[in-house]
């Protein structure tokens, strides 16, 4: 492990050019690039206090032994040295790229002689152009089954090309009218050429002249009554607005834009991505980022918009080049420069901004969504794979010093708002997977009660049952199967930092169960605390241990979010009845139960509520004169 120290450079040696630099580590790899509008007041600020920099950035400088730099003439060129070197090199240190399903893409080879279409999965030859990418397969494939009747381009594979023009005679599909069947002549080079670069403007958004054009050519062929042909055309046409029908209208004032929306959480982000041409969305994709550098969420805007629009040499990928508005859901770090060089990759002006109301804060807002399923998915798949499970409990074991894998983990979490209707719930995990009929919530009996005394309270309501019910195992032991909390977890998880921890185990060593493992996940750096220790477990961002307790975390944070709301609804709903004379907390909740809200009690008769089991013509008068009177 390297002391930063010992290989910072020395004072006025950094120039205060904009550039971009490179840590490297003993062996001269690359681990780390960066680009500042300063490389002077950048580099300083990793030297400057080691240890109040964020440990992603404290491992990135203990790995690296060296640090050398680059001046560029100003931050666009900066930009796209930075990308250059990081696809170049692939530092350890920068975020990685996981792209969650490889998308079909329509692929054009516009560099042979006579191009062909095709549906491919992924965009690697250079001389193609490929347009997507798509959500569905056979969506494409409809589509472009649609775009053959209309523009003629030939979808067979080369060996049936050479075949066709060898014998003469064309496939089938130049039989039926899907192909201009160029390899027997029907049409010369030049002319399908120029059939290929209509379908090309077509995919890439320009559909309204083509609309048009054949509306024009089927009116004039009806004019000169030359019907056969008005309906090749009629036909053509057809098929031309069935194919557009496809793409779903998402924007009605016929926008070209590219919707970024993040999800992140403390270790990944979530990505979605909407393509828009002409109002229309053409294309979609997701991903996920590994959060690797130390990056506030514009910086990782910037990343994302990087990558999407790096491209790759010697392949023109559609999607690839910026359209004339970037809507994201968060603004990028470097504005300004990051739209100069979007500006140079498409040759004009791009607007890159958050939307803040409209159609297009609706896409959005539907693409934020998309974002985080992204990334639910992706965190589901991973906890659905037995042997990363395996993995992440053999690892608990290991990091924290266990004598045996955790099996069975219970995690706590408190919800609150400003120190009302305090609630907690706890769920379990066994073998790495949510036990969800074991689950428990709990409402806070101490008046006044802060974190820590609520966190106390259920540890001991909680291992109060390991006792009883063991009492009651010894006594009737041929009763059935024993209650699943009348052993103690494996382990303990609060969600909290040290004070929190502290309080568990002082609840846990009261109850007579001090040996029962315990430990606190705290949100801000992710971090695991102990009661042993004064210093935080730091566990690798992309360890199988740490992905385990941050989803066994999350869900008890969703159950006690989703208990607190349902109390808050109840007693919302309940207000209109407390207070009526002979109207208690039962009767009211059967009056809920029969009626559904506090409006169709009031709009209910006396004789109605008498139907309700406990409620007497007495009490139905009286709910029904105090619901009038304060209507």
């Amino acid at each position: 492990m390297a002391d930063p120290t010992e290989y910072r450079p020395a004072p006025g040696t950094i120039p205060t050019a904009p550039g971009v630099y490179r840590f490297r580590d003993d062996h001269g790899r690359v681990v780390y690039v960066g680009k500042a509008r300063s490389l002077r007041s950048r580099l300083n600020s990793y030297f400057a206090d080691f240890s109040a920099l964020h440990p992603r950035t404290q491992s990135m400088l203990t790995a690296a032994s060296s640090v050398d730099w680059v001046v560029v003439a100003n931050e666009v060129e900066a930009l796209a040295l930075e990308f250059t070197w990081i696809k170049e090199h692939d530092p350890r240190f920068n975020v990685k790229y996981r792209d969650d399903k490889s998308y079909p893409y329509l692929a054009v080879t516009v560099g042979e002689e006579f191009p062909r279409a095709a549906v491919v999965r992924e965009p690697r030859r250079k001389g193609t152009r490929y347009f997507g990418p798509y959500a569905h397969a056979w969506a494409i494939r409809e589509t472009l089954d649609e775009l053959a009747k209309v523009f003629g381009v030939r979808t067979c594979r080369d060996g049936v090309f050479r075949r066709a023009a060898q014998l003469g005679r064309p496939c089938l599909l130049g039989y039926i009218d899907k192909c201009a069947a160029p390899c027997v002549g029907r049409v010369d080079e030049a002319q399908y050429r120029e059939r290929v670069d209509d379908m090309c403007r077509f995919l890439a958004g320009n559909t309204q002249s083509f609309i048009r054009s054949m509306e024009a050519s089927m009116k004039l062929a009806a004019e000169q009554q030359d019907y056969e042909d008005a309906a090749r055309w009629r036909d053509r046409l057809g098929a031309l607005t069935r194919a557009m029908e496809r793409n779903a209208v998402v924007l009605g004032d016929g926008t070209d834009a590219d919707v970024v929306a993040l999800h992140d959480d403390a270790l990944e982000l979530g990505v979605q991505v909407f393509h828009v041409r002409s109002g229309r969305l053409i294309g979609e994709r997701s991903f996920i980022v590994e959060k690797a550098e130390d990056l506030p969420i514009g910086g990782y805007v910037e990343r994302v918009l990087q990558r999407l629009y790096a491209g790759r040499e010697g392949v023109e990928i559609d999607s690839a080049r910026p359209p004339r508005e970037v809507l994201v859901s968060d603004a990028p770090a470097d504005g300004e420069a990051l739209a100069s060089w979007l500006d140079e990759r498409r040759g004009g002006p791009v607007d890159i901004r958050v939307p803040k109301r409209g159609d297009k804060r609706v896409l959005m807002d539907t693409a934020k969504t998309n974002a985080q399923e992204a990334l639910t998915r992706h965190r589901m798949k991973r906890s659905s794979d037995l042997t990363a499970r395996s993995e992440a409990l053999a690892e608990l074991q290991d990091y924290l010093e266990l004598t045996e894998a955790p099996l069975r983990i219970e995690c706590i979490d408190v919800s609150t708002l400003q120190g009302t209707d305090t609630v907690a719930s706890l769920v379990v995990f066994e073998d790495g997977l949510p036990r969800k009929k074991d689950y428990r919530t709990f409402i806070i009996r101490t008046e006044g009660a802060d974190d820590l005394a609520s966190v106390r309270e259920v540890v001991e309501r909680r291992f109060a049952r390991v006792d009883a019910n063991a009492e009651a195992d010894d006594a009737a032991p041929d009763e059935g199967r024993p209650s699943p909390f009348a052993y103690p977890p494996g382990l303990l998880v609060i969600d909290g930092g040290a004070p929190q921890v502290a309080a568990a185990q002082q609840a846990l060593t009261e109850s007579g169960m001090g040996d029962v493992p315990v430990i606190g996940l705290a949100k801000r750096l992710e971090e695991v605390w102990t009661p042993e220790s004064a210093d935080p477990v730091i566990l690798p961002r992309t360890s199988e241990a740490l992905y385990l307790l941050q989803r066994v975390r999350d869900e008890a944070h969703r159950t006690a979010i989703a208990f607190h709301r349902k109390r808050r609804s109840n007693r919302q709903r309940r207000s209109a009845l407390d207070g009526i004379a002979g109207l208690g907390e039962v009767k009211a909740k059967a009056l809920l139960k029969r009626f559904g809200s506090v409006k169709a009690i009031r709009e209910a008769s006396v004789d109605e509520l008498q139907e309700v089991p406990g409620i007497g013509p007495t009490l139905a008068a009286t709910v029904h004169n105090a619901l009038a009177s304060s209507s």
